[in-house]
């Protein structure tokens, strides 16, 4: 147990709603047979890349809910993008069905609740890179059976049909907005009553989506840092920040460490609560939202290495002040309202 999370921080973590907007613990499967439903010693390589999550440590650390994201390697054909999509959905099913009632699909605010009535984990299946959907024409129930999908971020680490992305590879596309196919696909989305993820996109392209998107729905960025503490590609400016939360949507913060530190700032789990601070200060406290981008390749804080410290992160935001309120808003309160907006049940 770590001495320095007190009993008010553990109980916090335990009692209220926990929603992580992004982990990538459907990768570690594919890469060498990894076993979310069995508890592992701990994050390999000291915290580094994979492993940071299980179901076992995702109970311990408190996690009501969270988007398992499911992505696809971009360098295939569209075809087998969307096959490969097909088969790891599959494999989600698989997981909850094979969890003995410990994880439970939400496809909607309604379902989360029930879910969680009924003592489990909410799964919300979300998609990372639309281009795992770019064979298919019509986004509706054949593409994606049962509403499973509850998100999809538009662009990943790579550009895309639907427009640039926010990485170095972006300068390989002379246009670095987003396509007639990404508005679109933005179009499909909202009717489908899917959140439209703005994690990873070309700030050009970014404000092209939001211009296509319903803005009586809620957009979302689940999983960021923000440029007001650390100048960085991967994230947000403030007029980014307000753009979402006009929507009545969150913005996430991550945990990778290269996004978040500072110069001169905390080397701990204290960085993620200054980038949340930021996203209070310019967009309210309504707008902030947790989105680890756990076993997605990360190196989170030295204190936030696996998912047993999600109550490390409660004590960070104790020790700097935060009401209980804010707490429970940061945690999981701000998105279920955005669900709620979005997909009431």
């Amino acid at each position: 147990m770590d001495a320095h999370v007190s009993d008010e921080a553990r109980a916090l973590a335990r009692d209220c709603e926990l929603v992580d907007l992004h982990i990538d613990t459907m990768i570690p499967p594919r890469l060498w047979g990894y076993d979310p439903l069995v508890r592992h010693r701990g994050a390999i390589l000291g915290g580094r890349f994979f492993g940071h999550l299980d179901v076992p440590r995702l109970q311990e650390g408190g996690v009501s809910g969270a988007m398992w994201s499911l992505t696809t390697n971009p360098f295939r054909t569209a075809r087998r993008r969307y096959v490969m999509f097909e088969r790891n959905l599959a494999r989600l099913r698989d997981l909850v069905a094979r969890s003995g009632g410990a994880l439970a699909f939400a496809r909607d605010a309604a379902e989360y609740r029930r879910v969680r009535a009924a003592g489990a984990h909410a799964v919300l299946a979300a998609i990372q890179g639309a281009n795992a959907l770019e064979a298919v024409a019509d986004l509706g129930p054949a593409a994606v059976p049962d509403d499973l999908l509850t998100r999809v971020t538009l662009v990943h680490l790579t550009n895309a049909v639907y427009g640039a992305t926010s990485s170095p590879f972006s300068w390989l596309r002379r246009d670095r907005g987003l396509s007639a196919a990404g508005r679109h696909l933005v179009e499909q989305l909202d009717a489908a009553r899917v959140f439209v993820d703005l994690a990873h996109i070309h700030p050009q392209a970014f404000w092209h989506a939001v211009e296509a998107h319903d803005s009586s729905l809620p957009l979302i960025v689940t999983h960021t840092g923000v440029r007001g503490v650390k100048q960085h590609w991967r994230n947000l400016d403030d007029d980014q920040l307000r753009a979402i939360a006009d929507t009545g949507g969150v913005v996430g913060v991550m945990y990778q460490t290269s996004f978040l530190s500072r110069k001169g700032g905390p080397r701990d789990g204290a960085m993620v609560v200054e980038h949340m601070e930021h996203i209070v200060k310019v967009a309210g406290e309504d707008a902030v939202a947790l989105g680890t981008d756990y076993d997605g390749a990360i190196t989170p804080p030295r204190d936030l290495r696996d998912g047993t410290s999600y109550p490390r992160l409660v004590q960070h935001m104790i020790d700097r002040g935060w009401p209980t309120e804010r707490i429970r808003k940061a945690l999981g309160l701000n998105f279920l309202r955005s669900f709620e907006m979005l997909r009431p049940g």
